[in-house]
């Protein structure tokens, strides 16, 4: 008996100093996109179900670049006669995204859900390798 609680001990020592290597929660970031197939434009179901699930990745990288980068909200509010009128907000997001992975993609009902996960840490790596181009805002006519 005196044996075996020795081993226990061994055993629950042993277990006790190895170094924790489980991944922190906050170094993978995770998004979420949706698209319903029925509102696509296409020929046939197939090609709607296709652009829908083209669309939700893309829904999915907006989302993941909100978390990123955050959101800039501008607001209007109009005032007459010191009543108040017309109010707008608007919101919008830009940035780049590098490294993230499709973790899944399916169809539930009528929509097309996909789910991405970013690693920071690679997303870091990836844009140390090199500056982000910017995409021009109108293509420059070649003249031959």
């Amino acid at each position: 008996m005196k044996t075996f609680v020795c081993f226990i001990v061994t055993v629950l020592f042993l277990s006790g100093c190895q170094p924790l290597v489980a991944m922190r929660a906050d170094d993978f970031l995770t998004a979420v996109g949706y698209a319903t197939i029925s509102e696509q434009k296409g020929r046939d179901d197939h090609e709607r179900q296709i652009r829908a699930m083209r669309a939700s990745k893309v829904d999915a990288y907006r989302e993941l670049a909100e978390q990123v980068y955050g959101m800039r909200v501008s607001g209007r509010a109009e005032m007459q006669d010191q009543r108040l009128g017309l109010e707008r907000t608007s919101g919008a997001v830009d940035g780049v995204i590098r490294g993230a992975e499709v973790v899944r993609s399916y169809k539930v009902g009528d929509s097309y859900v996909t789910e991405l996960r970013l690693d920071i840490r690679k997303m870091e790596r990836l844009r140390d390798y090199g500056e982000v181009q910017q995409v021009p805002e109108r293509r420059q006519q070649t003249l031959f």
